[in-house]
């Protein structure tokens, strides 16, 4: 008698991680991008390819959990001191780029003979940029730590807190929608109260229960555990922050923040990486799925002008409020063309105005169309920008790799700095291996007979094969300060047991150094402004031994001044930078 085998139907998830795997790699080759791999390669198998999946808002819904743990480990890697050091950019910047790109893409839609409210709908949800398309992007090219990378982060912060009073705002114009079912009930002041308590009692369990809760289960010496407890937090504030009306990835993010000064965070975040990196393929390709392309067929030209139109529009209006705020040319055109595009929590707004009468299906069916297609059209964009830069800046073909190098000192960052201090260990005779990422310093320095390896130290492979492991020190002397402060993060996460001798930009830098675990760091203007102090006065007659005394007495009130600030914030040690009017109260007391 044949007994019948109940099992689970692998076919499904065979395909889908084959589709990932063979297309994402393919397009990544192709100089395209993974993202756009995984937005084909869920093309190929949805509704409308290979029918393997004929309801891709299931999957989606699954996979938007990628995005939350991707904001999860993005919130890890910001500081509460440097997000409020950011609050400018948040709210400066980040308010300036929605509010105009908002009234410009408003305008596309009355000037093409849509009404108002539609036309306000249909911009704001493109003017929500792709939270996972764009960290994914900065993530490949390494740039989520870098200033600009910052700025662009502030954006999509702002823009997930806009996804709130934008929902109110549908409620609000459903009246005046031509045709419009709903009556008018007024901005829902009730669920924007929610959502702000249910922000600030996230921040208060952060704060006050997240570092006990892992210390409690630290005790356990049970890796899965700690494991599950960090699925728990990522999973437990976004569905916190789902109930509360908000978006689920603000939640993790904020998780994130709260966890990113825990003792345990590099374990958190080693235990949240396998399942985002999946999690966020799957978003992509169920996206790819979702094109309806029978709405595409019957409208293919309307949409394809509006998707022209708005993600122009979008790009010239991010171009220029990021001039505006003094980006560099090269910064604001990167922001533009990385965020031209409309994201995922559109869909959410369309289908809230689908509801309210503010559009119909058939509006809805081609807005949808519209954002996805811009989706898949940034990669490319990307792609196409990076090949006009590649033909007009040189090359990094023919520059040698580091791979098993030995030398006594490692020195990251060749520019003035390095090159004065490498001085010292050369004149003693030691073997120094050096790793730069300019090709134009690397230039200089072959013509003057120093061999430079061309290697990126936020790498691990790269510090490994330059042998950072193997150096008696480590010299950073990178002019990029987040870039200083990750690679302090990284040497003495991996390699606790080597110095790390670092360069500090300014005072704030040295703090972040500090923190880092730098064993020495040094403020680049430090230095030379107390040899300069000290000339000054000796070109005024104040004796050699006095004027030592001085400076020792002022490298001493500046060491305290800095344990002051590293504690109590940058003005903690105010008291401490004596001008004119300090020493005339100082004397008179």
């Amino acid at each position: 008698m044949a007994v019948e085998h109940q099992g689970v139907a692998l076919l499904p998830v065979i395909t889908l991680l084959a589709a990932g795997v063979v297309a994402a790699p393919l397009f990544k080759r192709l100089g395209l991008g993974a993202v756009l791999g995984y937005l084909a390669g869920g093309l190929a198998i949805g509704p409308f390819g290979l029918k393997v999946f004929t309801d891709p808002a299931a999957i989606l819904q699954v996979a938007e959990l990628g995005v939350v743990m991707f904001l999860f480990l993005i919130g890890l890697e910001m500081h509460p001191s440097r997000l409020w050091s950011l609050r400018r950019q948040i709210f400066g910047l980040g308010l300036a780029q929605v509010a105009v790109c908002a009234v410009a893409l408003t305008a596309v839609g009355v000037l093409t003979g849509y009404p108002v409210a539609p036309s306000f709908v249909a911009g704001a949800g493109f003017v929500l940029t792709s939270t996972a398309i764009v960290m994914q992007l900065l993530e490949e090219r390494r740039e989520v730590n870098e200033p600009s990378g910052q700025r662009i982060v502030c954006v999509l912060l702002l823009e997930d807190l806009m996804i709130v009073p934008l929902l109110a705002a549908v409620a609000f114009l459903a009246p005046i929608a031509p045709g419009s079912p709903v009556a008018h009930h007024g901005i829902d002041w009730r669920a924007i109260g929610i959502g702000a308590a249910s922000i600030a009692g996230l921040l208060l369990a952060g704060r006050y229960l997240l570092n006990p809760f892992f210390g409690l289960l630290a005790n356990a010496r049970a890796r899965e555990v700690m494991t599950g407890a960090a699925l728990l937090v990522v999973l437990g504030s976004a569905y916190a922050m789902q109930l509360g009306g908000l978006s689920m990835a603000m939640g993790a993010f904020v998780a994130g923040v709260m966890l990113s000064e825990s003792s345990y965070r590099h374990q958190l975040e080693a235990d949240v990486e396998p399942f985002r990196g999946i999690l966020l393929g799957l978003f992509f390709i169920a996206v790819g799925m979702s094109l309806d392309l029978r709405v595409v067929a019957a409208s293919w030209r309307s949409i394809l002008c509006y998707v022209f139109l708005y993600m122009a529009a979008k790009a010239l209006v991010i171009y220029a409020v990021a001039r505006l705020f003094r980006s560099s040319h090269r910064e604001a055109l990167d922001r533009a063309v990385f965020m031209a595009q409309g994201g995922e929590f559109a869909f959410v707004l369309y289908a809230a105005a689908a509801a309210a009468g503010i559009i119909n299906a058939e509006q809805n069916a081609q807005l949808t169309a519209i954002i996805i297609l811009s989706m898949v059209l940034t990669p490319i964009a990307i792609a196409a920008m990076n090949a006009v830069r590649a033909r007009i800046r040189p090359s990094t073909d023919g520059y040698e790799r580091p791979d098993g190098l030995n030398g006594a000192a490692l020195v990251i960052g060749f520019g003035r700095v390095g090159q004065i201090a490498s001085q010292f260990l050369f004149e003693r005779g030691y073997e120094i291996s050096i790793i730069d990422t300019d090709v134009e310093m690397i230039d200089t320095a072959r013509s003057l007979d120093f061999n430079v390896y061309y290697g990126d130290g936020t790498r691990l492979d790269i510090l490994e094969a330059a042998g950072a492991g193997r150096a008696g020190v480590v010299l950073v002397c990178v002019d990029k300060a987040d870039e200083g402060t990750r690679i302090t993060e990284l040497v003495k996460a991996e390699f606790p047991l080597v110095p790390v001798l670092v360069r500090a930009i300014d005072r704030r830098h040295s703090i972040d150094l500090i923190k880092a675990g730098a064993d020495l760091e040094v403020r680049e203007t430090f230095e030379s402004a107390v040899l300069l102090g000290e000339a000054a006065l000796e070109k005024l007659g104040v004796g050699r031994e006095e004027i030592e005394e001085i400076a020792r007495r002022l490298r001493e009130r500046d060491r305290e001044r800095l344990q002051m600030e590293l504690t109590g914030g940058m003005f903690a040690g105010r008291a401490l930078f004596r001008g004119k009017r300090h020493a005339a109260d100082a004397d008179e007391g």
